[in-house]
């Protein structure tokens, strides 16, 4: 078995909806979910104007692969409803591979540790309260981020229930 961290996110209609949606059907996927950070609101980053996101970092469990992960991870997105129109648009529901075990992945389709996690508050402020000290990309240790920099993250909800 391996522990993974996923981020999720949702910008487009019932957000908080989404979210707890988007780990039901993960579970159907054979994805045990563990424990969930609390659910996070936070501007979007890049792409054009668009509503303010929720997101939240789960912790998970699996005895596939980072493959088998991510493939699950995009049949829950194309499950609720994405569309994939333009890079950094608005979206019903993202679900990213953070981390997988101790793996380092580098594919045109999966990178693990995710490449930009260490640059985005909505993804390593939810993290850091599953994981004090997460694997960064390049070795980079959190005491390497300036958490100020990471745009505003305000608390929204509680923990998704798992």
């Amino acid at each position: 078995m391996t522990i993974a961290y996923l981020g999720l996110g949702s910008n487009l209609g019932d957000r908080l909806e989404h979210l707890r949606r988007a780990l039901e059907l993960l579970r159907g996927r054979g994805v045990r979910v563990l424990r969930s950070s609390r659910v996070y609101e936070t501007e979007p980053v890049g792409g054009p104007a668009q509503p303010d996101y929720l997101n939240a970092v789960v912790e998970v469990e699996t005895d596939g692969t980072a493959r088998d992960l991510l493939r699950a991870c995009l049949a829950v997105e194309e499950a609720l409803g994405r569309v994939r129109t333009e890079r950094w648009g608005p979206r019903i529901i993202d679900v990213d591979v953070l981390t997988f075990g101790e793996e380092t992945i580098d594919d045109p389709d999966l990178q693990v540790p995710h490449p930009r996690m260490h640059e985005r508050g909505f993804v390593l402020i939810p993290l850091l309260e599953l994981d004090p000290d997460p694997r960064l990309p390049g070795g980079r240790g959190v005491g390497d981020v300036r958490l100020e920099a990471l745009g505003r993250v305000r608390l929204h909800a509680p923990p998704l229930a798992t």
